[in-house]
């Protein structure tokens, strides 16, 4: 395939970035996205020009690092996979693909499609773990879970912070990520204890970084890589609602 790519170019975070337009060649349908721009980047080294910087570690669809905006979609056309779980197949000889990096007051871009995302890093250490001290390794079976809140929890726990939620959202909000990892420690017994100090301080800290709030337009379940369901945002606003009444009756 021949293609034609606009990709953004910033220089570092203080600076005025803009598209780039680059014409590649022979590019095989079986390549992965991050493929082709590995294969872009060997033609602007051969042609003494900088490369083009983007974020990848595992290419496995786990680490969430390989975020892009690919023409107007995170993670481009395909449906449930990351950037780098999409494949070349999904587009046309002759196309132009427009490359940009996430969008979001909170993410700001290091370098070209490089995103700063540890404001989620943060909103984590807000309040995304258990600190109750339970003592020595439990026997696996001796707190029943039922089947139901396991299953709920582990496809809460499938978020793996790409941002791709935040990416898609008009107001670049991230409840979809806050309520992934709210719901995932809410629905087992152990992230109970600390439920309610949990919502209330992981919420406090998206507002402060300046994330943008959910107007239920579903862009974000869409996107999503893991398909994470909006329903987790509804248990997060309950949650917070009942931890809020709690604390003014006490």
């Amino acid at each position: 395939m021949n293609l034609t790519l606009k990709i953004w170019r910033q220089k570092n975070s203080t600076s005025k970035g803009k598209l780039v337009k680059y014409k590649l060649d022979g590019v095989s349908e079986e390549m992965s996205f991050l493929e082709m721009l590995d294969m872009l980047n060997e033609q602007l080294i051969l042609q003494d020009q900088d490369p083009v910087a983007f974020d990848n570690d595992c290419r496995e669809g786990i680490c969430g690092m390989c975020g892009l905006y690919i023409s107007g979609r995170a993670h481009g056309p395909d449906v449930g996979v990351t950037t780098c779980q999409l494949t070349m197949r999904n587009f046309k000889d002759g196309d132009t693909i427009t490359v940009e990096p996430w969008r979001a007051k909170a993410f700001t871009v290091i370098k070209d499609l490089v995103v700063d995302r540890s404001a989620f890093d943060r909103i984590i250490q807000a309040g995304g773990y258990i600190s109750v001290n339970t003592g020595s390794m439990p026997d696996a079976n001796s707190i029943p879970v039922s089947k139901r809140n396991s299953d709920l929890a582990m496809d809460a726990a499938a978020c793996i912070g790409c941002g791709a939620c935040v990416a898609s959202c008009k107001n670049a909000s991230a409840m979809l990520f806050v309520s992934a990892k709210v719901s995932h420690l809410e629905l087992l017994p152990q992230g109970k204890i600390e439920a309610a100090e949990r919502v209330q301080n992981m919420v406090k800290k998206m507002d402060e970084l300046g994330f943008g709030n959910c107007t239920n337009t579903y862009a974000c379940e869409v996107e999503c890589p893991k398909q994470i369901s909006v329903s987790n945002i509804a248990r997060m606003n309950r949650e917070f609602l009942h931890a809020k009444v709690c604390k003014e009756k006490h």
